[in-house]
């Protein structure tokens, strides 16, 4: 999702010589692929956005796997990148390297300061590792890798899978089922309490090539809105939009997740940048690609 917002954004502002690989392609977790891919291409600009990623359930269930390989792709990119002198790095991590219980809104210095959310700490701890190896190039070797931590994302080529989406897509997917359905009700995990934040992807990615090009430096940028939205509502949002006119009945015996995760986002405005699409459009824009995704039953 977001490596194909990049392209898009890179392509809608004149780049060309974009140089892309699928996993299919390339597998980031092999080492040996990984340096004879940067030796015989030798890109001047990475983009680091490739991830296993996942909701709740994934990641409680595969908490080793998010970890290494997680930390195996992007150190192998990473340090690739540095032995053949790319000019400039950017790391894509996630808000939830940032303390389960940080002040609220959470500011990047805030990292390292406190635990870390246990349904997706191995997740996090991967990109943790990532954003520093990133600094410690820069310290010990003068490199110009950056990092963003973006909040939660959704929009165009997101992943709607049933167990392994994020909680935006998810919804969706479960609201639009349970229309065609005629499913009297729809239950939803934990309380509904939970505040998140949510970015359009393509509004990352604008942020991302603003950085690229704006930016310098070892603290992490926040990439959101800054404006959230509880879980409850998002899901009425989502049921709103998606046409389903059921019962939201919530699963409290299931986790809720973290209790709230706003990011301050007063780092890129200063540095000039603001985010464009509102929730409620973004998720019509959503919808519409996931009812246009064929192969949205199988991912």
């Amino acid at each position: 999702m977001v490596g194909s917002a990049i392209v898009r954004e890179l392509k809608k502002q004149g780049y060309t010589n974009i140089i892309t690989r699928t996993h299919k392609e390339l597998d980031l977790c092999r080492q040996d692929e990984v340096e004879k891919f940067f030796a015989e291409e030798k890109p001047e600009y990475v983009f680091l956005a490739a991830a296993k990623v996942g909701g709740i359930i994934a990641n409680s269930k595969a908490l080793a796997d998010f970890m290494y390989e997680n930390m195996i792709l992007e150190m192998n990119v990473i340090h690739s990148a540095w032995k053949n002198s790319c000019k400039k790095l950017q790391f894509l991590g996630s808000s939830c390297i940032y303390p389960r219980m940080a002040p609220q809104p959470i500011t990047e210095d805030c990292l390292l300061t406190g635990a870390l959310e246990k349904t997706n700490e191995a997740y996090a701890l991967a990109k943790i590792s990532g954003l520093k190896y990133c600094e410690f190039l820069n310290k010990q070797y003068g490199t110009d890798y950056i990092s963003v931590m973006p909040t939660n994302l959704y929009g165009p080529n997101d992943n709607y899978h049933p167990e392994h989406s994020h909680v935006l897509p998810a919804f969706i997917r479960r609201f639009h089922e349970a229309k065609e359905q005629h499913l009297p009700e729809v239950v939803c995990w934990g309380d509904g309490s939970p505040l998140r934040e949510f970015l359009y992807v393509d509004d990352l990615a604008d942020l991302c090539v603003f950085l690229m090009n704006n930016y310098s430096g070892n603290e992490t940028v926040n990439a959101g809105t800054g404006k959230e939205i509880t879980i409850k509502k998002l899901a009425e949002l989502v049921a709103e939009i998606v046409g389903y006119t059921g019962k939201i009945v919530w699963d409290v015996t299931k986790p809720n997740g973290t209790p709230r995760k706003l990011l301050d986002v007063s780092k890129s405005k200063a540095l000039g940048w603001t985010y464009k699409v509102e929730l409620e459009n973004g998720i019509k824009m959503a919808y519409n690609d996931f009812l246009n995704n064929d192969m949205r039953a199988e991912r």
